[in-house]
């Protein structure tokens, strides 16, 4: 009980101590709250120890977490609790006023803050007992929610177990923890990798984490210095960074060091290696699984692989009738194991989950040694430094803009981020095709959706590529932005 187990950079809870702050939340919801077994809850904030505890609250009062990113508009806030149905939010005080336009009416209480309708004070008024409901290993535990092509979000559930097999298979066989281990990363608690990397792996193995709200990468190493951090899951753009700020020596505690949510460069995994002494455990995984499915560490690792199945994890790579594929020849990778796909009424299920295969979107190889080797994604998701996001999203939010008549947006290959989000625009008649046009739309795309989103280029065209039936040909901008790069690095 007297272990530390959640850290921020001002306070320590002891394992005790989230024991007693999870009852009395858990006490909160279910008895000032009404929260009844099944019953949806989500959450929104940075991470802090007070989310930590409300997912944790929310899971022991037989609820289902719904946990969401903090920076969230309203617009997209509206379209999670949409699909979602949560019946109350707990919300960092922070974050309250853009739920409360995305989100009116509903049920909201703030953590974080001070008065007597905050739940620090509403928690002080409850003993620190509290009997969890006996839930089952299939009952749901927790919905995420992932952008799709489209734009339109999808919903992943996930049961009880499927929260202690992401721990016992990625966690158990790769990071292989210790209850001395210091965990800590960048990933917000509402991605899943996050959600893992953070908090389940670490409360599974008896160790400790460190959440951060907020850090650049510099930032980030003097924490890992200051902390003692052993164990760190980031995406390969921190890696790069940190190393560029000249902080490698603040990582020498580090044992353990997880890439996911990009592709990660073997010249990143090389450079770090040369500088720290570490092999970055390269993973791929996806909200629909949960968290890793294919990765490897230390002498397995082939720099440049994504790495072998996870034990607990079969994976093949298949053509578009369903087929399995001869090594070396690219297709698209399916998955199959403790966890899976099960998306809340969407019809995109019978797309993801083929003949019992997760079909993940991704295109692989798989070599004669069974380790497979990234390609590119299989659709128009964009991954730029570890997040996710959906080029028509994007497209709609500059469309809301007055001066813009057209519009497609792309993932550009980028050295630094790996790809960055790049607009072509057809303006107007009349607007200016200027720079300064171009930081308005950047600042307008920022203020309706969320800023890790905004496109980092906007190229100003006559007209988009199209089909003769009128669809926008995205592979020729694509083309057109690779062979840009190459013209301004060759």
């Amino acid at each position: 009980a007297d272990r530390p187990c959640l850290l921020s950079a001002t306070e320590t809870w002891t394992y005790g101590e989230t024991v007693r702050r999870t009852n009395q939340l858990a006490r909160v919801l279910t008895e000032d709250l009404g929260l009844r077994p099944g019953n949806r809850v989500m959450l929104r904030g940075p991470n802090t120890p007070w989310l930590a505890a409300a997912w944790l609250a929310v899971i022991k009062a037989g609820g289902v977490a719904v946990t969401t990113m903090a920076l969230l508009r309203p617009r997209e806030i509206a379209t999670i609790v949409g699909l979602t149905e949560p019946s109350l939010v707990l919300c960092d005080h922070r974050f309250a006023a853009d739920l409360a336009a995305g989100a009116p009416g509903l049920t909201a209480i703030t953590y974080g803050g001070d008065g007597p309708g905050d739940l620090a004070a509403r928690c002080a008024a409850k003993d620190g007992t509290f009997t969890p409901v006996d839930t089952a290993a299939d009952d749901v535990a927790m919905l995420a929610s992932t952008s799709g092509t489209t734009g339109q979000p999808k919903v992943a559930m996930h049961f009880h177990r499927d929260v202690l097999a992401t721990a016992d298979t990625f966690s158990r066989y790769l990071i292989k923890p210790h209850r001395s281990d210091v965990f800590t990363g960048t990933p917000p608690l509402g991605f899943t990798y996050g959600l893992g990397g953070l908090l389940l792996f670490p409360l599974r193995a008896g160790a400790s984490t460190l959440l951060i709200e907020r850090a650049t990468p510099a930032e980030l190493a003097d924490a890992i210095a200051a902390h003692g951090v052993t164990v760190l899951s980031t995406a390969p753009t921190a890696y790069r960074a940190m190393l560029a700020a000249g902080k490698a020596p603040a990582l020498k505690n580090l044992r353990r060091c997880v890439s996911a949510g990009e592709h990660l460069p073997q010249s990143v995994w090389e450079d770090f290696r040369q500088a720290t002494g570490l092999a970055i455990i390269d993973g791929i995984g996806s909200t629909e699984m949960l968290h890793i499915f294919i990765a490897a560490a230390d002498g397995d690792i082939k720099p440049g692989s994504t790495g072998t199945a996870v034990p607990g994890y079969r994976a093949t790579i298949l053509d578009e009738r369903g087929q399995e594929v001869p090594d070396g020849q690219p297709g698209r990778l399916a998955v199959q194991g403790p966890t899976g796909c099960r998306y809340l009424s969407d019809e995109r299920q019978r797309t993801y989950v083929q003949r019992g295969w997760n079909i993940t979107g991704d295109t692989y190889i798989r070599d004669a040694d069974g380790y497979f080797w990234y390609q590119a994604r299989s659709d128009d998701m964009i991954i730029s430094a570890g997040y996710n996001i959906a080029g028509p999203e994007v497209e709609e939010a500059l469309l809301g803009h007055p001066d813009v008549l057209e519009v497609a947006v792309i993932g550009a290959p980028d050295p630094g981020r790996g790809m960055v989000v790049q607009a072509y625009v057809v303006l107007r008649e009349g607007a200016a095709a200027d720079p300064a046009k171009a930081a308005e739309l950047q600042d307008f795309t920022k203020a309706s959706i969320a800023p890790y989103k905004y496109p980092r280029v906007i190229e100003f065209v006559s007209e988009l590529p199209k089909t003769i039936s009128g669809k926008t040909q995205r592979y020729r901008l694509r083309q057109m932005a690779g062979a840009k790069l190459q013209a301004r690095s060759g």
